[in-house]
């Protein structure tokens, strides 16, 4: 971690790109440097993929309806992903981790967990070897990296967030507790949306409020999680990092402020949902056999319907037009809509990512 780190703690760091795709596009095109971008949102009812940081002064985000981004900032300049390129890059940045440690887990193209307990190229502290890592990614793909260090994964990957774009923060163990008590619910990862709100709704407004409460009243409100809820409310988190660990299903899902009362609006959000985890896919490079659509209506009864087919879908358009078909099989009787959700499974790498790997085998 630091220097003077506990010699029994664990040592994380998690490191985030800088609006990754966005960002490879500017490298790639000058043109486009220092201009508010997006990537994707080129479909009829497309979606953003990515937002430059220029675009996000304007309120533009990733998962949000092109037909808003344009609103928010006219002159924001659209690209289509290119994946390729994207993965590519995403090779030579986990090629970088892989000097420094075997233990990597990989979140997403533009994001992996390090554990550096043990590290293969030791420099005296993890937050030495983060600021090394970020230097070659710089050097090499002249790409900015977030990084965050501590001692579990948790903590870490709040950290990332805290000196973005192209910085770099460290939570050491004996300020862990105290830096999770002052953040709110919402801030914390894997506390999405509506269980915030569930929270705030029992008084529960920042990580002090969670540690007050008792372990039997975390689980009696929130099932299994409330034991993570507990733990990490007192800056405790022992997964481990996991070592190329497949992913079994890929998904997105959106609450909404106000109840979804027609079937149009529910048939455009489904359709942002499912370009959002269609690029995500392809992202990836994973080919999916099977969709799941999530109803929850406004009396918070929910309901899935899937569909699993023996090859995998070919393009976004069969797969679009699947989970429409779904989603009119799950339409509620006289009341509204509060989330609707997408999620791929039956997950494999497509040929040619195969391929990729097998070559730099």
């Amino acid at each position: 971690m630091s220097e003077g780190h506990e010699p029994d703690a664990r040592r994380i760091i998690h490191v985030d790109m800088d609006a990754f795709y966005a960002s490879v596009e500017q490298r790639d095109d000058p043109s486009l440097r220092g201009r508010p971008l997006a990537v994707g949102g080129t479909r009829a009812r497309g979606v953003v993929a990515a937002a430059s940081y220029e675009a996000r002064r304007f309120g533009v985000r990733s998962a949000m309806p092109a037909s808003i981004a344009r609103r928010k900032c006219p002159a924001l300049i659209f690209v289509p992903p290119r994946f390729d390129a994207y993965r590519a890059v995403s090779r030579q940045i986990h090629a970088i981790f892989a000097r420094y440690t075997p233990l990597i887990q990989p979140l997403s193209l533009d994001e992996a967990t390090l554990d550096v307990t043990r590290p293969l190229v030791d420099l005296g502290s993890a937050t030495a070897i983060a600021q090394d890592i970020r230097a070659a990614i710089l050097r090499e793909t002249a790409l900015t990296a977030s990084a965050g260090v501590s001692y579990n994964r948790f903590l870490a990957k709040l950290a990332s967030d805290q000196r973005k774009p192209d910085g770099l923060f460290v939570i050491p163990p004996h300020l862990g507790p105290r830096f999770v008590e002052t953040l709110p619910v919402e801030a914390f990862h894997g506390i999405g949306p509506a269980t915030a709100r569930r929270m705030q709704a029992l008084g529960l407004m920042t990580g002090l409020d969670l540690r007050r409460q008792t372990l039997a009243f975390l689980v009696h409100h929130f099932g299994k999680a409330g034991q993570f809820y507990y733990d990490i409310a007192r800056g405790r988190d022992d997964r481990p990092v996991v070592v190329d660990r497949p992913r079994k299903s890929l998904g997105s899902e959106t609450t909404f402020e106000r109840d979804l009362m027609t079937v149009p609006e529910m048939d455009q959000v489904l359709v942002a949902l499912c370009a959002k985890v269609w690029d995500q896919a392809q992202a990836r490079g994973l080919r999916a056999r099977g969709v799941t659509v999530k109803v929850r209506y406004s009396n918070f009864r929910s309901v899935t319907r899937s569909r699993s087919g023996e090859r995998p879908w070919t393009g976004e358009a069969d797969l679009r037009d699947t989970a429409l078909a779904l989603l009119r099989t799950a339409l509620p009787d006289g009341q509204g809509v509060r989330l609707l959700g997408v999620a791929l499974s039956g997950l494999g790498q497509d040929a040619a990512d195969t391929a990729d790997q097998m070559r730099l085998l």
